[in-house]
């Protein structure tokens, strides 16, 4: 049973098959736990990963999963897919499935993909008011000029969503080369923003989410859990 937060004695009725009155019960009875202490309010407030317990019998014991996955180009960011590998199948988890992923990159974009099977964490990071900065590696086809810079910092108006684009940041690596850093994630915005100047994208690829930077150590299509300082690293930002 999945839950997202919930009263105590509604996920006791539910998940035993017994109505409130009994609920009441087994909680003045002290027979219910919640994350190891004894709980007798029925009103108490439970989550998808609370740890419910009823005479030492596990209800639920749901692991909270954050994950970093070193994205390859040619890899959607889809659970499923048709035609082509997604960042599912590339994952090593017996319980992937539950996954799900925060912030997609396109089929030909490579670098730091964020997975996870808490909704509210992800929801925090992706919201427009979160402004959590994702940082871009961009390789163009013709030699950038200062012009990039200001046009960038002034959001460009985008007349099909008939919206104007946060401003972003641009700093110019090489004559080819720039550091893109993002508040938003619109369809295919660099590309497009880059197509104002009808200068193709010719590499695109994202090292960072906040201030979590890609592992480098992870070779590409590898994977790995966050720590639980990474974790609060992202949560800073939202």
């Amino acid at each position: 049973m999945a839950i997202s937060r919930t009263r105590l004695d509604r996920f006791i009725s539910e998940h035993c098959q017994v109505n409130r009155k009994a609920v009441r019960l087994y909680l003045a009875q002290q027979r219910i736990t919640v994350d190891g202490i004894i709980i007798k309010n029925v009103a108490h407030i439970v989550d998808k990963f609370s740890l419910i317990c009823m005479d030492d019998k596990v209800l639920q014991a749901n692991e909270a999963r954050y994950i970093m996955l070193h994205k390859p180009i040619g890899v959607v960011s889809a659970t499923k897919d048709e035609q082509h590998k997604t960042v599912i199948d590339l994952l090593p988890y017996s319980d992937k499935r539950e996954l799900h992923i925060v912030g997609r990159l396109d089929l030909n974009t490579s670098g730091l993909v964020l997975l996870t099977n808490d909704s509210r964490w992800s929801e925090a990071l992706t919201q427009p008011e979160s402004k959590v900065e994702k940082v871009y590696q961009v390789t163009l086809k013709n030699p950038l000029t200062s012009d990039y810079i200001q046009a960038f910092e002034q959001g460009m108006y985008f007349e099909y969503e008939g919206i104007t684009t946060l401003p972003a940041k641009l700093r110019i690596l090489t004559s080819h080369s720039a550091e893109v850093v993002l508040l938003e994630g619109r369809y295919h915005q660099i590309k497009r923003m880059f197509g104002r100047f009808r200068n193709p994208v010719v590499a695109l690829h994202r090292s960072a989410i906040g201030q979590l930077s890609l592992d480098y150590s992870l070779k590409v299509g590898e994977s790995r859990l966050l720590t639980s300082q990474e974790v609060a690293m992202i949560n800073n930002n939202s």
